[in-house]
């Protein structure tokens, strides 16, 4: 089926759940079969793309229903990636992307690999005196979206998340900037206006938060996300700086969920995927792999009386007609 578990080899949860995601989307693994391979023995120890491309051939070549990633472990390892810590699954996907992108030699691939997952916004910065106005264009991997709002009220949706995280928002009293056409620091209109999404857009749930204490706590609280998402329904005008041809683009559907179960210390991933070349669903904990329905998949939208259950913590859409 091409479903393939991968064994724990200490605390590895975390990036087995990532590396399932990377290797079954076929619009990347497009990408790593084309990679240069590096010359010599010591350079393919150290090199992640290739690693993650042998243990790809690995898991599609071999007839069992699991395999080892221990050689891309100890790749990772060489670049501070450690076994038997907890990570969390947001900074550890950043921090393998950007070991992707920096190891592939090609540019045409960086470019593309860009094209895949990168999410254009532009920064605005307005006085609230003179109205004059910065801008700046910048990119993002992740979109980190709220689940609370700035009373600690729960956000209901996927949609109000995504809302509220591209709201304006006034910089005011200890947080007022210098203007240079006032001479002085006056309050300010700060939000942030997205520009282009990509054919792989990844949504980072945050409900690790510190909330009303000085302890990072979980948000278990039920959020439901759809199977279709259209961005420019869900944004208003003013939260887009696109053109309309750029908009018509953005219909997704979801790919896969990275969900995290336990407590912030002591807590466990795993990644349910659908397969892009049988339209199913299935669940991939570690080595073991089976098939599951989206019901399945929407137990993890939380539940605020199971503060142990499984919450959805990534979630991974794809653009239903890439360009």
């Amino acid at each position: 089926t091409g479903a393939v578990g991968l064994y724990n080899v200490g605390q590895s949860c975390c990036l087995n759940s990532l590396l399932q995601v990377f290797l079954m989307n076929t619009r990347f693994t497009g990408i790593l079969r084309r990679i240069t391979v590096p010359p010599c023995d010591v350079q393919k120890r150290r090199n992640v793309p290739y690693q993650m491309l042998l243990l790809l051939e690995e898991m599609q070549c071999g007839k069992r229903k699991a395999v080892s990633p221990i050689a891309l472990a100890s790749c990772l390892s060489v670049y501070r990636v450690k076994l038997f810590v907890q990570h969390d699954a947001a900074q550890l996907f950043l921090t393998l992307w950007n070991l992707i992108k920096k190891q592939m030699k090609k540019p045409e691939l960086v470019e593309e690999l860009n094209d895949l997952y990168a999410i254009g916004v532009q920064e605005h910065l307005a006085c609230q005196k003179c109205s004059s106005e910065s801008k700046r264009n910048s990119s993002m991997l992740t979109l980190p979206v709220p689940l609370l709002d700035s009373s600690f009220h729960t956000l209901k949706t996927l949609e109000e998340c995504l809302q509220y995280f591209f709201r304006p928002e006034e910089l005011t009293d200890h947080n007022m900037c210098f203007c240079e056409q006032c001479g002085r620091k006056t309050p300010f209109l700060q939000s942030i206006k997205l520009v282009h999404l990509p054919q792989t857009l990844i949504i980072h749930l945050k409900r690790f938060c510190f909330e009303k204490s000085a302890y990072i706590h979980k948000l278990s609280h039920c959020l439901p996300f759809p199977q279709d998402l259209d961005f420019s329904a869900v944004l208003t005008a003013n939260q887009c700086q696109a053109a309309d041809s750029e908009k018509a683009a953005w219909k997704y559907e979801i790919f896969a969920v990275v969900a995290h179960s336990g407590s912030t210390n002591c807590g466990h991933y795993c990644a349910y995927i659908r397969s892009l070349t049988e339209c199913k669903w299935y669940c991939f904990n570690d080595s073991e792999v089976c098939q599951v329905s989206w019901d399945d998949v929407k137990c993890t939208f939380g539940h605020s009386n199971l503060h142990w259950g499984e919450t959805a913590y990534l979630l991974v859409y794809m653009k239903k007609h890439p360009q």
